[in-house]
């Protein structure tokens, strides 16, 4: 990637937020959903009204058992999906509202699995972050190498530019899908079980980023996750979710309660405060 380095990413964060930084970024009020089999039939799944907030410099964390609705509230913040009620707003817009380009320009999107149609080498597929700011001809600007480079070393993966993608590790691949959503320079950040397929050292190493990406970059940063502990470390709120409602929305310490999760998820459980002062979760050895 032939341009120089820049810290335009940074710079381009901080200059988006200027105007009520101090604000709320995401603002989810009420908001439901539904999946419907049939004209005349009950729906097989519904997301109860939800309400939460999100602000810049946040990384929120959604958990709860599978079906519990993570997933559809994810792609109801993406705007992807419309609510049925209530609202989703992104810096005062509603988000499915936005127009297509415009919305991929501001929410970026790491699903469980991003798969390959064809071979590409790591700064191609970085490049494909800046396509809701393609030209007309379609070919990249210096400006759009630039970002790319960057948003390569925020991620601690510019040694990795040239290699094949298919090459890559879990963890490398990883670091390299997130480059992707940041050459996007989002406001809001969104990911879908990010540490699935990872170690202990690379989930925690992929959190810890999060966490600095966000404070850098000014993001609101919304992780669903089934590590309940990795969410407790690194998350500033819990959205705590049980077959489609909200059963509790807080700080790690206020949403992590011993009976609560119990109810949940269905196993008896020990809470223990770390130094930090963060909950960790242990499955209680019954005799």
């Amino acid at each position: 990637m032939g341009a120089p380095r820049t810290d335009s990413l940074s710079e381009a964060g901080a200059a988006r937020a200027s105007a009520g930084a101090e604000g709320v970024r995401l603002c989810v009020e009420q908001a439901s959903y539904a999946y419907w089999a049939g004209r005349n039939e009950a729906p097989p799944f519904a997301l109860a009204p939800i309400s939460f907030q999100v602000r810049p410099c946040e990384l929120a964390a959604i958990v709860g058992p599978n079906a519990s609705g993570k997933s559809t509230l994810l792609r109801l913040l993406a705007g992807t999906l419309a609510p049925l009620s209530g609202r989703v707003q992104l810096d005062g817009h509603e988000v499915s509202r936005l127009p297509a380009r415009l919305r991929a320009q501001r929410i970026a999107m790491v699903a469980q699995e991003s798969a390959l149609l064809f071979p590409l080498r790591v700064w191609e597929y970085v490049l494909q972050g800046r396509r809701p700011y393609g030209r007309w001809l379609g070919f990249e600007t210096p400006e759009d190498w630039a970002i790319a480079e960057d948003a390569l070393a925020q991620v601690a993966a510019s040694p990795l530019r040239d290699r094949w993608m298919g090459e890559l590790s879990g963890g490398e691949k990883q670091r390299v899908v997130l480059a992707r959503a940041l050459a996007q320079r989002p406001w809001l950040l969104l990911l879908d079980e990010p540490t699935l397929h990872l170690d202990l050292g690379a989930q925690a190493s992929l959190l810890r980023r999060l966490r600095r990406l966000a404070r850098t970059n000014r993001y609101a940063v919304v992780v669903v996750t089934h590590e309940l502990n990795l969410a407790s470390a690194f998350a500033d709120q819990i959205v705590l979710l049980q077959r489609g409602k909200c059963l509790r929305v807080g700080t790690p310490g206020e949403v992590f309660e011993r009976e609560l999760l119990e109810q949940v998820f269905g196993a008896p459980l020990e809470i223990e405060v770390t130094p930090a002062g963060r909950p960790r979760v242990h499955l209680r050895a019954e005799p």
